[in-house]
């Protein structure tokens, strides 16, 4: 059962607080039928979601902070733009047109979300758009940032569909060649941020297909079938189900964190996951035209992020579905390519749609 639509979205506008820096950052409310977003352009975090259950009652279903200060000093990545890269490079390096790179390390030897001072770190420029029904973040990110050639000249775009979802459009041009891999870290609770964990939770992902990894996260280059595995959820399987099985995978990102090769041809919006929570009723369906997935199961909360209702997010109480390129594609030439040369303009689009079960 969709929630009820509208014709509009309505968008409020105001701050949200002073960077150490002395720059302001804003807070943007998009409303259209039983869905209410807030989002800032300090590093694109969606701040909220409001979504009712099968009774009628509202709550926020998405991990974060209270102020602008949790999110400046934010090391989970809660709710944030991810990029140059989203997920990992092994090595911190990798070689492009006879070019060797080398990327700021932050994940032991590996560079992770775009390095310490990524996409999130940064004050995006807002403008509302599409009649007042949209917001428009930018983002100029100049040639050598965090190790990545080319001036990169990013956009997002941030609006609600009439059947209930928040609709990222990402946009992304540069003057050199380059590797792209953006996404959103929203962590969900569909029971309401703060509630407990997401064990429960019934997910379900379009793939038969994942890309296995060693100990640090790196993909192997291996495609494997996820029949027999711990981590196949092409039906309906509660989170907690399997979490804990003897599997090298699940040891290596202390519970699910990895990556899921989605049906269909990249490219196109199709279906990738659609998680139920059987408690509240609600339901979110993930759409993206990426080719993969990053399923992750909060594996690495605990409990230092006190989040906007005054609760300490412990573990595996959140789950992010992150759309991407494939981890370590700059390295692996079997995986989709994450290159962007001038003259081209990369694109991708995730939908995340709230429903309720009846």
């Amino acid at each position: 059962m969709a929630m009820d639509g509208d014709s509009r979205t309505r968008v409020e506008r105001r701050p949200f607080g002073t960077l150490p820096d002395g720059r302001r950052a804003e807070v943007f409310t998009l409303s259209r039928g039983g869905l209410t977003v807030s989002l800032t352009n300090w590093g694109g975090h969606v701040l909220s979601i409001l979504t009712p259950d099968r009774n009628g009652h509202a709550a926020d279903v998405t991990l974060g902070y209270k102020d602008l200060a949790g999110y400046v000093t934010d090391t989970f990545y809660l709710g944030c733009l991810v990029g140059r890269y989203a997920n990992r490079i092994a090595r911190g390096e990798f070689t492009l047109e006879g070019k060797h790179y080398t990327l700021a390390r932050n994940n032991g030897k590996n560079a992770l979300h775009g390095g310490p001072a990524g996409f999130q770190k940064r004050l995006w420029d807002a403008r509302v758009v599409q009649e007042g029904g949209a917001v428009e973040l930018t983002y100029v990110s100049k040639d050598g940032e965090e190790g990545y050639p080319g001036t990169l000249t990013a956009t997002v775009l941030y609006s609600l569909t009439a059947d209930g979802g928040l609709r990222l459009d990402y946009k992304a041009v540069t003057d050199r060649p380059t590797v792209v891999n953006l996404t959103n870290h929203a962590y969900f609770n569909l029971a309401g941020e703060g509630s407990g964990d997401i064990l429960g939770h019934e997910l379900q992902i379009e793939a038969d297909t994942f890309t296995p990894a060693d100990p640090t996260l790196i993909p192997t280059g291996e495609i494997r079938q996820v029949d027999g595995t711990p981590f196949d959820f092409r039906r309906p399987v509660a989170i907690g189900a399997r979490i804990s099985d003897p599997d090298e995978g699940l040891k290596a990102g202390g519970g699910y964190d990895l990556n899921y090769v989605v049906r269909g041809p990249s490219g196109t919006l199709r279906l990738a996951a659609r998680v139920t929570e059987p408690r509240s009723g609600r339901v979110l369906e993930m759409l993206t035209t990426e080719p993969g997935l990053q399923f992750y199961s909060g594996n690495f909360l605990d409990g230092t992020a006190v989040g906007k209702s005054g609760k300490a997010y412990g573990l595996r109480t959140g789950f992010c579905l992150e759309a991407q390129h494939f981890p370590d594609s700059p390295n692996q030439p079997k995986f989709p390519s994450p290159v962007l040369r001038p003259g081209q303009t990369y694109t991708q689009t995730t939908v995340y749609r709230f429903t309720v079960a009846k």
